[in-house]
């Protein structure tokens, strides 16, 4: 009778042929799962096993083995025979020759559960040997450009493995690499169980490096839709919010911009305020330059998406965040951080007029007036952003907007503006003046405002001469800013010498001269400018009024020379 081998007393050699059995019968089976047409949910789930099993064993495979271990040859001879008892399953269901389906049933899900007591079994032998060693070598990462989802998921089963026995920062850092080159790439590892839950343990980390590195790879992960799903899943929120109280600077960073990202979605807003989000992000915004820019300003962007609940802006305005968002709107500390402030304040002020009333007794209005003044250094964005803010703060407060000189600085980018934005957020200003108050229009019409929108009149942009030509329509409505108008002789004859019988893009014009020929003078100076033509051409029924009104002044302008003849 032949004594059985003891498998303690293999070689080395022995181990390695065995492992190497294993890993190619693993790569045959994952090879071949695919094609099976029957249970698939169940070969779905057997083969992410394999291939979690077949990283493992390579893992193994990679370290070196320089002596017996009977645990690693018991446990791959468990596998082989596991292996074989797959490969024959797998026959079974490819060629239909089961003889029942819940027995089959049965023996896959017996299946599945050996394979999850080898996965089990490798990750602590595995553990043991990488401790034994001051460096362990990692799989190699494929080429992304090329690599199917197989080799990506297998890739990614090692990292998951690393991240399980203690090499996180270097797992993390490969993680990191591979979302940075290829973002489409992440939704795989999103799909192993347990991935994304085992990143988020690690936000809380005191090792700062593995901190900033799970920080980086939860943002990534937050950047797909599913990827949001399965960080809610992972309960992600409240390790970011503690990230961004305690982390480091770029730590901190990275997790608000995971939480810009995962508050896009309504449904996580309430979970960051209920987890103290709101205080430890407006500390950040009123910290009064304790953080960098580019942190102020995720901040602010998130606290932006939570003030689309009312209760939590509310809940802002009695934490005190007007007052310290309007010094952050005001200050010289980044172009960044100050549009954020800014959008912010658009936000809380929008729809209620009790936050309004707030901002503007904090000296907002002043804040906003100031950077809009042409010698405030601040970029042509954040005037935009700020005039924004203005239109809707100052719904009932027009009067004091204009006695912190509003009029006067739009007035002088009107006329020097020489870049087109600057142009046009000018003329966008002199449009919402012209409509905001009588009081405001006659202030413009003091200012010398309508002799510049004329000449802007000719302007070679279409949307300018519009803008400047509704602006002019509106102010005409004042008696007083007619008189003014018509006092310059240019004025008639340039709006008469651009109507255009050719062009159907005459309303406003003819708006314009509507109005003005309520006035005696201004019917005797378009009579005069020679472009009546211009006029008599047209078939609107402004027209028709201004020539019916022309008429009867050349009518009384003719019996008048006959009655003092």
């Amino acid at each position: 009778m032949v004594e059985e081998e003891n498998p303690s007393s293999s070689s080395p050699s022995t181990e390695k042929e065995q492992l190497k059995q294993a890993i190619l019968q693993i790569s045959s089976l994952i090879s071949v799962s695919p094609s099976i047409k029957v249970f698939t949910a169940k070969w779905q789930s057997a083969r992410n096993k394999l291939e979690e099993l077949f990283s493992h064993l390579a893992a193994i495979e990679n370290c070196e083995l320089g002596g017996r271990n009977p645990s690693l040859l018991a446990a791959v001879a468990e596998i082989l025979a596991t292996l074989a008892n797959c490969g024959d399953l797998a026959r079974q269901c490819t060629e239909f020759t089961y003889t029942g389906k819940l027995l089959m049933q049965s023996d896959l899900d017996i299946l599945s559960a050996k394979l999850d007591s080898h996965i089990a079994s490798l990750r602590g032998i595995l553990a043991a040997m990488l401790a034994q060693q001051s460096h362990a070598l990692v799989v190699s990462r494929p080429s992304l450009a090329s690599a199917s989802k197989d080799e990506v998921r297998f890739y990614l089963n090692d990292v998951f493995s690393r991240l399980k026995i203690g090499k996180k920062r270097e797992a993390l850092i490969a993680f990191n690499e591979m979302a940075r080159e290829y973002e489409r790439h992440i939704k795989v590892g999103v799909e192993i169980d347990g991935f994304v839950n085992l990143i988020v343990n690690f936000l809380d980390s005191h090792e700062t490096e593995v901190q900033e590195a799970a920080a980086e790879a939860v943002s990534s992960i937050a950047g797909i839709p599913r990827g949001k799903a399965a960080l809610v899943s992972a309960a992600a929120i409240a390790p970011l919010i503690r990230a961004v109280e305690s982390g480091s600077e770029l730590c901190k960073e990275l997790a608000a911009r995971c939480l810009v990202k995962m508050t896009e979605n309504s449904d996580n807003v309430w979970a960051v305020s209920a987890h103290g989000g709101v205080p430890a992000l407006l500390k950040i915004c009123t910290g009064a330059g304790d953080s960098g820019t580019q942190l102020v300003s995720l901040a602010c962007g998130v606290l932006k998406n939570l003030a689309a609940v009312e209760e939590i802006k509310r809940f802002m305005m009695e934490d005190g965040a007007v007052a310290g968002l309007i010094t952050l709107a005001g200050s010289k500390g980044g172009e960044e951080a100050q549009i954020s402030a800014l959008d912010l304040l658009h936000i809380i002020a929008c729809g209620d007029i009790l936050n309004r009333e707030a901002i503007i007794a904090h000296g907002g209005i002043r804040t906003l007036v100031g950077i809009m003044n042409p010698a405030s250094p601040v970029s042509t964005k954040t005037r935009e952003v700020a005039f924004r803010c203005i239109t809707t703060i100052c719904l009932s407060s027009v009067t004091s907007c204009l006695a912190l000189g509003f009029a006067d600085h739009i007035l002088h980018f009107l006329r020097f503006g020489e870049a087109p934005p600057v142009q046009e957020l000018a003329l966008k200003a002199c449009f919402w003046l012209s409509g905001a108050s009588d009081c405001a229009k006659k202030m413009m019409g003091e200012a010398g405002y309508m002799d510049v929108l004329v000449e802007l009149l000719e302007s070679k942009s279409f949307d300018i001469r519009e803008i400047a030509g509704e602006t002019l329509s509106n102010m005409l409505v004042l008696s007083k800013n007619r008189k003014r108008f018509v006092q310059n002789d240019e004025n008639v004859v340039v709006l008469m010498r651009l109507i255009d019988p050719e062009q159907g893009n005459n309303k406003v014009l003819l708006s314009i001269l509507a109005s003005l020929s309520r006035s005696n003078s201004a019917r005797k100076k378009m009579l005069c400018s020679g472009y009546l033509k211009n006029i008599d051409k047209l078939a609107e029924d402004d027209a028709k009024e201004i020539v019916r009104k022309l008429s009867f002044t050349r009518f009384q302008n003719v019996f008048n020379v006959f009655w003092h003849s």
